[in-house]
């Protein structure tokens, strides 16, 4: 699950100081900053969500948004446990706990709908509290030392997106179709051989399509696009969630799958969907079947194992990469229930 991270440039010495860590924070693609009451023209920067921090309380637009209780004792994790009742959002803090309170205080917020944020000053800090029992704090509110610190957390983040499990699937049936309309995702990102996008008619199953990278005899290679597939058909993303293909929009952001597994985002910087003649792949694995829909093109391309297979090449007994999961969607959220899509 994506998880949320506040800079606090507020605790900065002075002025100078508190710009740095606001540059930094936009720099580093942050979007929620919190600034001191001092710096209320940091706007003009960039856009981003200033949030005032006025003692116990954190404002955006001058609503409350979050409260914050430090944590000393027993009695403080109860009153944080209070808060959760009455606010979206809990911030905690102190100065010499570690794993064992947050682990308290994750199994409480779980029964509860507020979000639980931990304050961390350093990089090693946030990484812990993200990954606490495996399902971490919901959020940070990071306050760096240094400009560094920020660049140092976005990365940590990038790194830290979770593992996609892959598995050989062994394609059962190649079937030339009518048209239909397709998307091509064209990302504000340079994409690598070996990285593409999971697509799927069905979130059980879904294919990794490959990023444009290859140079063609008709075309140059695109290695921002991923030719996706057929309008109706389920993508995953950053958070966990699926969309259609039809519903993503530019400014969404993607996740991008290697064929290792591992993942990053990629914000979307145009979606196009035209009519082409498409081609119905369907796969096996695990003893369950699973299609995706494709444009007919020599360009598009299905990962298989460390390589890549264009469609128009691709045979039945041929292996491509697929993500399987158990369960279903309602709305783009797992569900613990049988779904059959077919």
């Amino acid at each position: 699950m994506e998880k949320s991270i506040w800079i606090d440039a507020s605790k900065a010495p002075d002025a100078g100081a508190r710009k740095k860590l606001i540059l930094a924070a936009l720099e580093n693609g942050f979007g929620h900053i919190v600034v001191s009451p001092a710096d209320r023209q940091s706007n003009r920067y960039g856009k981003f969500h200033m949030i005032m921090a006025d003692k116990n309380r954190f404002m955006l637009d001058k609503v409350e948004i979050a409260k914050s209780v430090r944590i000393a004792g027993k009695k403080d994790e109860r009153k944080a446990v209070e808060l959760a009742k009455g606010n979206d959002i809990v911030v905690i803090e102190t100065s010499d706990w570690r794993v064992i309170p947050l682990e308290n205080l994750i199994v409480q917020f779980a029964k509860s709908k507020a979000k639980l944020f931990v304050r961390a000053r350093s990089v090693e800090d946030a990484k812990l509290f993200l990954e606490t029992m495996e399902k971490g704090a919901d959020g940070i509110v990071f306050t760096p030392s240094s400009p560094s610190d920020i660049a140092s957390i976005s990365r940590t983040i990038d790194e830290g997106l979770p593992r996609i499990e892959l598995v050989d699937g062994m394609v059962t049936k190649v079937v030339q179709l009518g048209l239909g309309d397709r998307v091509c995702i064209d990302t504000c990102s340079m994409l690598q051989e070996g990285e593409g996008i999971l697509v799927g008619n069905s979130a059980q199953g879904m294919f990794l399509i490959h990023a444009e990278t290859f140079e063609s005899e008709y075309v140059s290679s695109r290695p921002f696009r991923v030719n996706a597939g057929a309008v109706h058909a389920y993508t995953l993303l950053p958070d966990g969630n699926t969309k259609y293909l039809s519903e993503l929009r530019a400014g969404d952001e993607v996740l991008v799958v290697d064929s290792s597994g591992g993942s990053r985002p990629a914000v979307i910087g145009r979606i196009k969907i035209e009519r082409r003649p498409l081609l119905l792949i369907e796969a096996k694995a695990q003893g369950m079947t699973f299609t995706t829909m494709v444009q007919n093109a020599e360009t598009i391309r299905l990962v298989s194992g460390k390589k890549s297979i264009s469609v128009t090449d691709i045979q039945m007994g041929d292996k491509v990469a697929l993500r399987i999961e158990e369960g279903g969607r309602h709305f783009g959220s797992a569900v613990k229930e049988t779904i059959r899509e077919k």
